[in-house]
C-alpha cells in the first residue's frame, strides 16, 4: 500500500494537544500567540496518517463494543520479540518485558525505584526536558555531562567529564537518550560500550531511552545499548511504539530489564498496570504489519529534512542546519544572527505565528537554538519555514521572493 503523506488531515477539534491545547501551551510559556492561523511544530507527534493495519486493528476493537479490563496476551510479547529480533538482532525474553503507560512515567518510576533523595543522576544536555523533571521532581540532583558541539553542529560525548562524574559517590544513575533528542545524534557502538563500561565499573545504573530508535536516516544504523554492552544487568531500556507509529495518545511503553532482581524492584515501584484493549491491539498490529509503512515514512521524512536544510541554506544562511542521524526533529542554530533568544522567539512565534520549541527548554546549552518537529505534511512544513524566513529577511543574507 502506498501512503500519501502530503495529505493534510485537519486535527483541530480532535482533542489534540498540538492543535487544540492553546490554553495549556500558553500556560507552559511556550508562546503568547496561538490561534487558528498558528502552525504548531513543537511537540513530537506526527500530523501524518498511521499504518492501515493499525487502523483496521482499532476498528476491530471498537466493533467489539466492550472495553473492559485487559490482560497482555502471548501475541503482545511475541510481537515485541519479533520486532526487536528482526530489526536489531536482539533476543528479548518475555520475563524481561514490563508495560508502562508512558515513557516519562517509566522514567520517574526508575528514578524512584533505584535512587534515593539527594542522589545524582547524569544527563547529557541539551536534552529532553522531562529528564530534568524526573530527577528534580523526585528530589534527586542533576549531574550534567554536557555534550560537546563542533563548528558543523556535530555533537559528541565528553568521556573524561563523564567518568569524573560517574565516579562521584553520590552518582547512582545515568539517563541515556539515544537517538539523542534534540541533537539527533545516534551514538555508535564503541561509544555505547565505553559508556556502559564506565557505568558498570562505578556501579551506576543506566536507563536507556531508545524510543526514537526506529526513526533513523537511510545511511545510519541504530544499535540498542543492551545488545553491545559486555554487562547488561545494570541497563534498563525504554522502548515504545509511540514515536515510531504516531500512537502517543495510546500510551504504550515497554521497559526491558534483564536482571530479575532489578525487574522485581522496578515492577513493585510501578504497581499493577493494565493496558487497554486498544493499546494491545495497536502494538500487535504495528510490530507485525507496520514495517512497510515505516519504510515509506522514513523516506518521506528524509525528503522533508533535505528540503528544510536546503531552504535555510538559500534563504537564511545564518542558521546552521545539520541533518540529524536519528529522530524526526531538527535542531536549528540561530546564533549566526547574534540576536537575543527573546528576539528570535518573537520573530518566529509571535510574528511568523509558527510554534517551535525554544532551545533553552533543553538546557542553557540550547539558548540559541530552536527545535522543529518535521513529521507533518511537507506543504505545511514549507509554509512554516517560508513564514519564518519572511520575518528574518531584514537581516538575512537572502530574501524571500
Amino acid at each position: 500500500m502506498n501512503y500519501n503523506f502530503d495529505e493534510i488531515v485537519n486535527r483541530r477539534g480532535t482533542y489534540s494537544l498540538k492543535w487544540d491545547g492553546a490554553d495549556m501551551i500558553k500556560a507552559f510559556g511556550i508562546t503568547e500567540r496561538f490561534d487558528e492561523e498558528t502552525i504548531p511544530l513543537f511537540t513530537a507527534d506526527m500530523d501524518l496518517p498511521v499504518p492501515q493495519p493499525l487502523v483496521e486493528a482499532l476498528h476491530k476493537t471498537v466493533d467489539h463494543r466492550i472495553f473492559g479490563y485487559s490482560v497482555f496476551p502471548e501475541e503482545y510479547y511475541q510481537a515485541i520479540q519479533y520486532w526487536f529480533k528482526k530489526r536489531y538482532g536482539w533476543d528479548i525474553k518475555k520475563e524481561e518485558i514490563v508495560y508502562s503507560p508512558g515513557t516519562v512515567h517509566a522514567l520517574n518510576v526508575a528514578v524512584k525505584a533505584f535512587t534515593q533523595p539527594g542522589d545524582g543522576v547524569i544527563i547529557q544536555r541539551p536534552v529532553y526536558p522531562p529528564f530534568t523533571g524526573a530527577i528534580e521532581g523526585n528530589g534527586r540532583v542533576v549531574v550534567n555531562n554536557a555534550l560537546k558541539v563542533d563548528d558543523t553542529g556535530y555533537y559528541s560525548i565528553d568521556f573524561e567529564d563523564f567518568e569524573e562524574k560517574a565516579k562521584e559517590e553520590h552518582t547512582k544513575m545515568f539517563i541515556l537518550c539515544n537517538p539523542h533528542n534534540p541533537t539527533g545524534r545516534i551514538f555508535k557502538e564503541e561509544e555505547l560500550k565505553r559508556l556502559a563500561d564506565i557505568c558498570y565499573r562505578h556501579n551506576v545504573l543506566i536507563v536507556a531511552d531508545e524510543i526514537h530508535g526506529d526513526l533513523i536516516r537511510k545511511d545510519q544504523t541504530f544499535v540498542p545499548m543492551a545488545t553491545v554492552a559486555e554487562q547488561t544487568d545494570h541497563i534498563l531500556t525504554l522502548t515504545a511504539i509511540n514515536k515510531t507509529f504516531n500512537t502517543a495518545g495510546l500510551h504504550c511503553t515497554n521497559v526491558i530489564v534483564t536482571d530479575p532482581d532489578r525487574m522485581a524492584t522496578f515492577a513493585t515501584e510501578m504497581g499493577m498496570q493494565l493496558g487497554s484493549p486498544f493499546t494491545i491491539a495497536a502494538l500487535i498490529a504495528v510490530y507485525t504489519e507496520g514495517e512497510e509503512w515505516l519504510d515509506q515514512l522514513l523516506e518521506y521524512i528524509d525528503g522533508t529534512m533535505d528540503y528544510v536544510k536546503n531552504f535555510f541554506a538559500e534563504h537564511m544562511p545564518e542558521v546552521k542546519v545539520r541533518i540529524p542521524e536519528g529522530t524526526y526533529v531538527m535542531w536549528l542554530d540561530f546564533s549566526g544572527y547574534n540576536l537575543p533568544p527573546e528576539e528570535i522567539h518573537d520573530r518566529i512565534y509571535n510574528k511568523a505565528n509558527v510554534v517551535l520549541e525554544d532551545g533553552s527548554m533543553f538546557g542553557q546549552e540550547g539558548a540559541q537554538y530552536q527545535r522543529i518537529c518535521i513529521p507533518s505534511p511537507r506543504p505545511l512544513i514549507k509554509e512554516a519555514v517560508e513564514r519564518i524566513a519572511r520575518e528574518f529577511e531584514d537581516i538575512s543574507g537572502k530574501k524571500q521572493g
